[in-house]
């Protein structure tokens, strides 16, 4: 049988981003180049082995601030990659 990962959207703070939470972003369809995560009102460091197994599913990560992040997801969009974003509230 095919297993789907349980979703977690439940992330207030960059240390609530894990490999479960972001298991929404490998179920997108097609599949996203490149996801963008606005980690609030300044980057923060993201465990490695999360960044690593998002890169082992082909998927790049930039991580930035929130207001960055959101103008870098704007500007891929507009170049038409197929990017998708998370975002914390500053």
């Amino acid at each position: 049988p095919h297993s789907v990962p349980s979703v977690s959207p439940q992330v207030g703070s960059y240390r609530d981003i894990s490999h479960e939470s972001l298991s929404l972003f490998w179920l997108l369809a097609p599949q996203i180049e490149i996801l963008v995560l606005g980690t609030g009102d300044k980057v923060e460091r993201l465990h490695p082995a999360v960044l690593k197994q998002m890169r082992e599913r082909g998927i790049a990560v930039e991580v930035q601030d929130t207001p960055n992040a959101c103008a870098t997801f704007n500007f891929l969009t507009s170049e038409k990659r197929v990017a998708a974003a998370g975002l914390i509230p500053p």
